[in-house]
C-alpha cells in the first residue's frame, strides 16, 4: 500500500511540474506573437481663437496692429522707459516683452545688444534662422530670429529700425517649462500673429 501512495506522489508531482511547463512554454509563444510598438507621443489639445487684429494707435512713437486675444500693458519693470509694453496671451501664458529706444547715433550699439541677447539661447537652440525685414514703404527695417530647439526659452525674436530715429526689439516667451515640441502649434499661432504685427508696424514723430 505504502508502495501505491508513493507511485501516486511522484505522479502527481511529475504532472505538476510538466503542467507548469506547458503554461510557460505557452506564455512564451503568445509573448512572441506580439509586436511591441512604441506608442507616439501625445500632447494636450490646444484650442487656438480665431485670427482677428485692431489698432494700437496711442501716444507711442509707433503703432501697429495686434490680436484681439492679446492685452498690451505696459511694463512695470522699465520704470523709466515709457514706450516699452508686453502683448500678453493669457490662454497660452505667453507674452511679448516689446522694447523701445531713440536713435542717437547709436543704432549700432543697439543692433549689438540685440544680437548678443539672441545668442545667449545658443546653449538650447538646435538652429538660429534669420530673417530679414525690409518694408521701404513704411522705413521698418530689422531681423526676426527663429530660435529652434525644444528647451530655448525665447523661440522668436526681432528687431526692427527706421534706422535713424526709432528702434524697437521683441521677444516671445511663455511661462511654462520650456517644451516647444508641445508647444509648436501655439508657437506658430503667435509667431504668424508676431508677422503681422510687424507688417502692419509704423513709426510716428520722434519722441
Amino acid at each position: 500500500m505504502e508502495l501505491v501512495l508513493n507511485n501516486m506522489r511522484h505522479f502527481f508531482s511529475f504532472y505538476r511540474t510538466f503542467s507548469l511547463i506547458i503554461v510557460a512554454l505557452a506564455a512564451m509563444l503568445i509573448s512572441c506573437g506580439d509586436t511591441s510598438m512604441p506608442k507616439p507621443r501625445g500632447y494636450f489639445r490646444i484650442d487656438l481663437p480665431e485670427k482677428k487684429y485692431q489698432s494700437f494707435d496711442t501716444t507711442y512713437p509707433f503703432a501697429f496692429e495686434y490680436p484681439v486675444y492679446a492685452i498690451l500693458t505696459p511694463d512695470n519693470n522699465a520704470a523709466n522707459e515709457p514706450y516699452w509694453l508686453n502683448v500678453d496671451y493669457p490662454l497660452f501664458k505667453g507674452r511679448i516683452h516689446i522694447s523701445y529706444k531713440a536713435v542717437n547715433n547709436n543704432l549700432s550699439k543697439y543692433t549689438e545688444d540685440a544680437h548678443e541677447l539672441v545668442m545667449k539661447h545658443i546653449p538650447k537652440a538646435s538652429a538660429i534662422e534669420e530673417i530679414r525685414i525690409d518694408n521701404e514703404q513704411a522705413k521698418v527695417h530689422g531681423l526676426i530670429y527663429d530660435i529652434k530647439g525644444s528647451g530655448t526659452a525665447s523661440v522668436y525674436q526681432f528687431f526692427i529700425t527706421d534706422s535713424t530715429n526709432h528702434f524697437v526689439r521683441g521677444a516671445l516667451y511663455f511661462n511654462v517649462l520650456p517644451n516647444n515640441d508641445s508647444l509648436a502649434p501655439v508657437i506658430d499661432f503667435v509667431k504668424s500673429d508676431i508677422q503681422h504685427m510687424l507688417e502692419s508696424f509704423r513709426w510716428k514723430t520722434q519722441p
